[in-house]
């Protein structure tokens, strides 16, 4: 079996089959020596054959279970096939490849997970919503008082992990919506791991539909604060060494 390169690019897909290809295609010009896999994430149309004609390896969940759980199958699959580091990267286009080597540099600093984030100084213009950044900004607020460290973009689903980052994920994933970025963030805090953000450009999406919208995504910023709020007392425990 032939030894995989040291970095694994991870790709949570549902229904991405027309933005794939160019994210796809980026990526091999970039950075032609990386190993992909897109995880389909019980997708309805034709995303797993997009990633094959693209180049990637494919797993394919048989139903839906949300942007965690392909991440979570996808940190497995980056330790059980020998991966030293990975970046997760969205298939809908608003990442670009040209970035990805920003976070890998942060990780070659000594990082353990790095979160390319859109808002951090340096980052250009990304445009949200009048109350969907208010939300994001009261989750940062949350962070903070949680762990004492802040961050500009505790929701960007763009992000590097090195060895350490990868065996925690793989072993332990939040699921819920947001909890994938926000909930876990805090868990690598508490797990001790050096966490830092870079900025990066980000793009509209190019394909797709978004996950959520509207009264969905109050929803789960309300569950997202219940889960912070009950875990807080065991995650501070968890950061006493």
């Amino acid at each position: 079996m032939p030894v995989p390169a040291d970095t694994l690019v991870i790709i949570p897909a549902y229904n991405e089959e027309a933005a794939l290809p160019a994210v796809l295609a980026a990526l091999r010009t970039r950075f032609p020596d990386f190993d992909i896999v897109v995880v389909d994430d019980g997708s309805k149309d034709r995303t797993s054959e997009a990633a094959r004609l693209g180049g990637a390896a494919v797993v394919t969940l048989p139903f839906n279970l949300g942007v965690g759980g392909a991440l979570r199958t996808g940190f497995r699959y980056a330790v059980r096939q020998g991966y030293l580091r990975a970046v997760q990267l969205d298939a809908d286009g608003q990442h670009e490849a040209e970035e990805v080597d920003a976070l890998l540099a942060a990780l070659d600093g000594g990082a353990d997970l790095v979160i390319g984030s859109r808002f951090a100084s340096g980052a250009g213009e990304y445009e949200v919503g009048r109350s969907r950044r208010s939300a994001m900004r009261f989750m940062q607020q949350g962070v903070r008082l949680l762990s004492g460290q802040t961050f500009t973009d505790t929701s960007s689903g763009f992000r590097a992990f090195g060895p350490d980052a990868l065996a925690l994920f793989a072993a332990q994933y939040p699921v819920d919506f947001l909890s994938d970025s926000v909930e876990a963030l805090l868990a690598a805090l508490a797990a001790g791991l050096i966490v830092v953000e870079v900025p990066v450009q980000m793009n509209e999406r190019a394909g797709g539909v978004p996950s959520t919208r509207a009264l969905k995504l109050v929803y789960h910023y309300l569950r997202l604060l219940v889960v912070m709020t009950a875990t807080a007392p065991r995650r501070r425990k968890a950061v006493v060494r």
